[in-house]
């Protein structure tokens, strides 16, 4: 791990991102809440939450922070998709940028999970940090694509 314990803490924010494209058949079931194992959006937003707050379980050298926040949106797109977006916030050394992608990559593949029975050619992807503040290097944003 990188030893940050000479580093002030400092708030700190980060959003991330996942798109799920999973065909206008399953984007329908999903909105009538019609999947046998429960309200998708909902169980994926729980397992997003707890995600981020077993991050360090789950990537090799991420600190162990415990976020102060941790929020998942998820919407449906029409014709096809489900995009999620993850925001999480910490006064710490180090960032929580893995704890946002960790909550968007674990929504996506609940959602994955939940519709597979449906069909298997859901797509996951991307998965992206869209914006980060606080720490040294100060704020960071994804450009809009031109």
């Amino acid at each position: 791990m990188v030893d940050v314990s000479r580093k002030s803490p400092t708030p700190r924010r980060a959003v991330a991102s996942a798109v799920v494209t999973v065909g206008a058949e399953i984007l329908a079931k999903i909105a009538a809440r019609g999947f046998d194992k429960g309200d998708v959006l909902t169980t994926a937003k729980i397992a997003g939450i707890q995600a981020a707050k077993r991050t360090s379980e789950l990537i090799p050298l991420c600190h162990g922070l415990n976020p102060e926040h941790v929020d998942v949106e998820i919407n449906l797109v029409e014709p096809d998709s489900v995009a999620i977006r993850s925001t999480a916030r910490i006064t710490a050394a180090t960032g929580v940028e893995m704890e946002a992608l960790t909550a968007a990559a674990v929504a996506a593949l609940t959602i994955y999970d939940m519709c597979k029975s449906v069909g298997k050619g859901i797509t996951i992807g991307p998965i992206r940090l869209e914006e980060k503040t606080g720490g040294k290097s100060g704020a960071w944003r994804r450009e809009a694509p031109a």
